[in-house]
């Protein structure tokens, strides 16, 4: 059963039943024949559908925001510019996407050779909550270009999002796009599935390792995005202002529910003092509530689950030895609502060091110098998102160079952008999305050759 709970206030909105299994048949098949159909199709043919997909976006932003602010509690101004960057991939991929799939000619002197790029087929989705849009674009725009079929399996608690989905994909002629209302035993059978070409998940490290293993039993392709614990390091020569706002903006974005947060504060000590003295500014200006208000910043976690797990790991850092200088307890009231919460004195082995905190809370790490800041970076089992701040660009480009994550931004927080590959190393998964490379992830790159 599909449940949605608005997370300001704890109630119930809707209830999902699951697709039994003639309902589950009855749509891989749908979506297989509509891929033949749409395969069929040129590359700018499909390009026009998604401006068109474009376009609907932009038209029904407010509606398609005020869904997703209602199920998982992103403040309304975010949502909206969710729906935006959604908008923005499908004109990206539409305007640059056919080229990256046209054959290539390759001299080989006595032959020709050509690299071709043809769909694979029929691909699976494993989608999260928290970006219950963009999470879906950055993987099916790209995927239906090159002419396959999308099936997704979306979160639990954004049915809404799901079939608001579903509905803008076949009204802009996508018929090959479907969603499975299934659980996590009904989506090991969608994988095993021999129309099934290949699988994306959006998760944990949990569901990623179960997922690699089906998708490993049937040798269909896999790409994984499984979160972080993301470093953002603040060297001597920083600018503390810049590095202050921009680590609080990025932690605090959709109540830190965000893969690619600024989670570890890492400071070389001879800024740690003003940094820290910054930085508790800027998070005094967070404002927690009602996420339709336009003066929040910061709206409720999306599940009360969510919360429970997040407070359990505060409190087991601070029984560890962190130090909690503000927020760090429940408050009272409806909602699933967490204060915005800062821990000190944060080390390995701690859960705020060690582990994704998928919240509002931050962890401040004291560091000796630029080096031993990327120990501490590196001393994670993920690697998928950290940023360096100085004003020495050669400087920071080579701690970048050091640090150990699929993204790195200098002076900035980390994002994902169409024109940029998107994705980790480590146990943060493996395979990219967006720009050619993630183009390229579920595709038979074929190698002819002409004599």
């Amino acid at each position: 059963m599909f449940v949605a709970i608005n997370p300001a206030t704890g109630e119930e909105i809707a209830r999902k039943a699951l697709d039994d299994i003639a309902a589950i048949e009855e749509k891989i098949e749908r979506v297989a024949r509509a891929r033949q159909a749409w395969h069929g199709q040129s590359l700018l043919q499909r390009a026009a559908a998604l401006r068109q997909l474009a376009d609907a976006l932009e038209s029904e932003a407010d509606q398609l925001a005020g869904i997703m602010t209602l199920e998982m509690g992103k403040p309304l101004a975010q949502a909206k510019g969710e729906v935006s960057k959604c908008a923005l991939l499908c004109r990206h991929v539409a305007e640059h996407g056919p080229r990256a799939l046209e054959s290539r000619p390759v001299d080989m002197g006595e032959a020709e050779g050509l690299i071709c790029f043809e769909p694979l087929g029929l691909l699976f989705g494993i989608m999260p909550w928290n970006f219950p849009y963009w999470q879906v674009f950055r993987f099916a725009i790209p995927s239906l270009l090159a002419g396959n079929g999308i099936l997704i399996k979306h979160a639990p608690n954004v049915p809404g999002c799901a079939d608001a989905l579903v509905r803008l994909f076949h009204e802009a002629g996508i018929a090959a796009f479907e969603h499975l209302a299934i659980d996590t035993d009904q989506a090991a059978d969608v994988i095993a599935d021999p129309r099934v070409a290949g699988v994306s998940l959006t998760g944990s490290r949990r569901a990623g390792r179960a997922v690699a293993s089906e998708a490993g039993k049937h040798l269909k392709k896999s790409v994984l995005e499984l979160g972080g614990s993301d470093p953002y390091l603040v060297l001597d020569d920083a600018d503390i202002g810049q590095a202050a706002s921009v680590c609080t903006t990025s932690r605090l974005l959709n109540a830190g529910q965000t893969c690619i947060a600024a989670k570890r504060w890492i400071v070389v000590d001879a800024v740690y003092e003003a940094f820290r003295s910054a930085v508790i500014e800027q998070l005094n200006k967070a404002v927690l509530g009602d996420p339709t208000d336009a003066a929040t910043t910061v709206g409720p976690m999306a599940r009360e689950d969510l919360r429970a797990a997040l407070h359990h790991q505060v409190q087991e850092s601070i029984a560890a030895g962190a130090v909690c200088l503000m927020g760090g307890e429940l408050p009272s009231g409806p909602g699933f609502y967490y204060p915005v919460t800062l821990l000190e004195g944060v080390q390995p082995g701690m859960p705020a060091f060690d582990d994704e905190l998928f919240g509002p809370v931050a962890s401040l790490i004291r560091a000796t110098d630029a080096e031993d800041a990327v120990h501490l970076a590196n001393h994670s089992t993920y690697g998928l998102g950290a940023a360096v701040f100085s004003k020495d660009k050669k400087r920071a480009l080579h701690v970048a160079g050091q640090l150990q994550a699929g993204n790195v931004a200098i002076n900035d927080f980390v994002k994902s952008d169409p024109r940029m590959p998107f994705g980790g190393i480590k146990e943060s998964g493996y395979g990219r999305e967006l720009s050619d490379f993630g183009m390229h992830e579920f595709v038979n790159i074929k190698s002819v050759v002409v004599k």
